[in-house]
Order: C-alpha cells, then structure tokens, then sequence
C-alpha cells in the first residue's frame, strides 16, 4: 500500500520548518494511517542521544532510548517523535517519569498492539538507571528483536 497526500495531509510538521517545542506537553505527536493493516509486525526507534533535565539540580541527564512497537490502526510520524523527544532538553524530570511519560503517551495516542521502551540511563552520581516498561506479554506472531544494550561499564 502507497500513502497518498490524502493519508498525510493532516500532518502539521512534515517538511515544514517547525521548531523544538519548549516541553513535553506542548510537542504535537501524529500519527498516519498504519500502511499494513492487518499485518503484525515491530517498529523500532533508537534515541542514543536523548536529554533531559535533574529536576533537583537542573543538570543534564543523558539516555539511550529505544521504543520498539506492534502497529495496530496507526503508526507514528518519525518527525514529530523526534520533535516530542527533543522536548524532553529543558524538562525537569527523573528518568523513570521521563520514561513513562514517553511510554504512556505513546500508547494513548497509538493504541499499538504492543509497546515497550527501554531507557538506558548514563550515571547520575556514580549509578546508571535503566528503566523498562511494556504494555503486555508481544504478540506470539510477530519477531520481537532484542534490544542488545550493553550495561554501563565506565570508560574501562
């Protein structure tokens, strides 16, 4: 199936000069028409250069993000997640509420057959924070790939 400019003519970002929303809540997720509806399989986005903010301290926190998903009626537009995730620069939040957040928005505005995201978090005081989270046990036809992040081991 070919996407028309009638499957994308709702989209606001698009090839179009947008700037970085200044928060999370702000940012404008869409979403398309899933192509291949029907058919079960993952999309997988990597984010390995995500920020955000301490909300104690205001110091940057840095995470490699990896969202991973079972389309059900809609797919989302990779520019506007990139946009979302750039959001999170200047928001004050602990990795498991940036986590969540990003998670849990995604399935409201998805409703995927599936869904999980690993966050690896790089160390905030000495202690990497990895923050898993899944919508459910993924569907037994569909190829679930590992997400293969190495644990934090320093500079050694």
């Amino acid at each position: 199936m070919t996407l028309t400019k009638n499957d994308t003519q709702n989209l606001t970002q698009l090839g179009q000069k947008v700037s970085v929303p200044s928060c999370p809540e702000e940012a404008v997720l869409e979403r398309i028409a899933n192509p291949h509806p029907g058919k079960s399989y993952m999309v997988r986005f990597t984010a390995p250069e995500f920020t955000s903010l301490c909300p104690i301290t205001s110091q940057p926190d840095f995470a490699h993000i990896i969202i991973d998903y079972v389309p059900n009626d809609w797919i989302i537009e990779s520019k506007s997640l990139k946009l979302y995730l750039t959001s999170f620069r200047n928001h004050g939040a602990f990795h498991e509420a940036c986590t969540l957040t990003i998670a849990t928005t995604l399935v409201e505005r998805l409703a995927p057959l599936w869904l999980r995201i690993g966050a690896y978090w790089y160390p905030r005081g000495g202690i990497p924070i990895d923050v898993f989270w899944q919508t459910s046990s993924p569907p037994k036809d569909v190829w679930i790939a590992k997400q293969k992040v190495p644990p934090y081991r320093g500079r050694g």
